[in-house]
């Protein structure tokens, strides 16, 4: 067969090429060889990254032992849990799509043959599948995985906690000699958040898509196990590179409904809508947000993992793992699906069993009937809102109050501290924080933490036309669509309308009539853009509705 990369190797023609190929170390049999990029986020400044150092060396070493030569590249990688809370979380969604193009134009001037995707967190890993379908090259994905839970007070806590924590040391339920022992002990080192947050829900669902070898998702990163598959990893792109098995010929529309009846089971974080839908467009498949709602009716919650609950990635690991559960839900499983294993879904967890019934429930006594994610639309969201109804307690599924108006996290929070009384049966909007007017739909991890820190889960509500954080736990509905800055009925919310939040219902509505709506905003005019210089101001100008999976257009 003919390889991409003879285009820059083979030939008189290519001698300058060869030439620097060399000057990088290159030997005439690596240049006879196909090259195969490796797709790396390492960095220093993220802590589900720091270990990918030695995955690699240990994904390069499989691809050479399999005929390949391969190249490593880098790109950015934000940390969500360092940029949370501050001007910082506008670039982390944004972030994405810089991935995604990086790849593309590393894949595109080198010519690489296959890549290898070492990626982990919330924006790199699906930033690299949206580059894995644009490009469609033979791919492996290598996960950087979970990393182990803290343990404080004798018990075993995850990075929501120390949010959390801060709020209770406000309202006195905590000294801050405790507090500090806390920040000491809760991320104890390498690996994605050790919770079901969005980059390990993430790393769960590329799993689910037949992206990744089998476990690859909930291996610990601080296993030897991890390396071990990197290895296999690298060895069985040179397998797809003679196959010609690429991305879009493996996963198609009933791999992504896989995906989501994984998503729904976990109990995973809401991003995952956001990315799922960006992930589909670039692989040519059309995936409304009615289809996650569609599945999560049909799909029982299963893992009742935490924010909400006590268990962490580490035990669904020892439970068997994405093939056990995958083989717990069968029945709502596409197993006819291709994964990059060469073998079908089916065939892959023929034999995976589910070790710990309470951390994979059988699917006949389930932690809730439905799955984790509901889809609400109404007055309020013409094109939707998303909810983790796993993470809302009984009591509160069903949410009326007067709207407390805030254009922004940051004057939310500030009110919530200082006024949390005042505030209780309130539901709290925060707008203007959308892909457009964010810009960049942070996350807002701050709030929703302070409001389980002062103990008011049940006692207020929050939406908002940005995001929650994957650990968030409560009533609090994101992703409102069309978003404020766009003209969306919550840019003329005011305070002491009443909003009216029904998740079994799936409906998100204002006591307003269509014509009141209307009216006001015929009325209304958008707030001056936040950023008006550099990406942001640019992102601004071109993303999409969340609805449509923030994209750019």
């Amino acid at each position: 067969m003919r390889f991409r990369s003879e285009t820059v190797r083979v030939g008189v023609d290519r001698a300058p090429h060869r030439s620097l190929f060399k000057a990088l170390g290159l030997t005439d049999e690596d240049l006879a060889r196909p090259l195969i990029g490796i797709a790396n986020s390492w960095s220093e400044c993220v802590p589900g990254h720091i270990h990918l150092r030695r995955l690699a060396e240990a994904v390069k070493a499989g691809v050479r032992s399999a005929g390949g030569t391969p190249i490593e590249f880098n790109t950015i990688a934000i940390c969500d849990g360092i940029a949370m809370g501050h001007p910082g979380m506008k670039a982390s969604l944004p972030s994405r799509e810089l991935i995604a193009d990086s790849v593309e134009l590393m894949a595109e001037a080198y010519q690489f043959d296959a890549l290898v995707f070492l990626c982990s967190c919330d924006k790199i890993v699906p930033g690299m599948l949206m580059a894995a379908f644009r490009l469609d090259l033979p791919s492996i994905f290598v996960t950087g995985g979970p990393m182990l839970p803290g343990h404080f007070k004798g018990r075993r806590v995850g990075f929501n906690h120390i949010y959390e924590a801060v709020s209770a040391y406000k309202a006195g339920k905590l000294s801050l000699e405790e507090l500090k022992k806390l920040e000491d002990s809760v991320c104890p080192g390498a690996g994605s958040c050790s919770g079901m947050y969005t980059a390990n829900t993430m790393q769960c669902l590329v799993e689910a898509l037949g992206l990744t070898l089998p476990y690859g998702a909930t291996i610990p990163a601080v296993d030897a196990e991890r390396v071990r598959l990197a290895k296999q990893a690298g060895a069985r792109v040179m397998e797809l590179l003679k196959e010609e098995l690429t991305p879009r010929k493996i996963v198609d529309e009933k791999s992504f409904e896989n995906a989501i009846t994984v998503d729904m089971a976990l109990g995973g974080s809401t991003n995952t809508v956001l990315h799922l839908v960006a992930v589909a467009h670039e692989a040519g498949v059309r995936l409304p947000l009615e289809k996650f709602d569609e599945v999560s009716r049909r799909t029982p919650h299963l893992c009742d993992m935490n924010p909400a609950g006590p268990h962490f990635l580490v035990d669904l690991h020892r439970a068997g793992g994405i093939p056990a559960l995958m083989a717990e839900l069968s029945n709502l499983i596409h197993g006819e699906c291709l994964t990059v294993t060469g073998r079908t879904v089916a065939e892959n967890i023929r034999e995976a069993k589910v070790k710990d019934r309470e951390v994979i429930r059988p699917i006949s006594s389930p932690i809730h009937p439905e799955g984790g994610i509901a889809i609400l639309k109404g007055n309020l969201a013409p094109e939707g809102a998303v909810a983790k109804q796993s993470a809302i307690k009984p009591e509160v599924l069903k949410f009326e109050g007067e709207a407390q108006v805030y254009d922004g996290e940051e004057e939310a929070l500030k009110a919530l501290t200082s006024r949390r009384e005042e505030l209780k049966s309130k539901v709290l909007v925060i707008r203007y924080e959308g892909p457009r007017g964010g810009p960049g739909m942070r996350e807002m991890l701050a709030i929703t933490a302070a409001v389980r820190g002062f103990g008011l889960e049940t006692s207020l509500a929050l939406i908002t036309d940005g995001r929650f954080s994957g650990a968030t736990a409560g009533p609090c509905i994101g992703h409102i669509s069309p978003e404020a800055a766009s003209g969306g009925p919550i840019a003329v919310l005011r305070d002491g309308d009443l909003v009216k939040i029904d998740v079994p219902g799936r409906r998100l509505e204002v006591e307003l009539s269509s014509r009141e709506i209307e009216e006001r905003l015929r009325s209304w005019s958008p707030l001056p853009p936040k950023v008006k210089h550099g990406y942001l101001a640019r992102y601004a100008r071109s993303v999409s509705s969340a609805s449509q999976g923030a994209i750019l257009t």
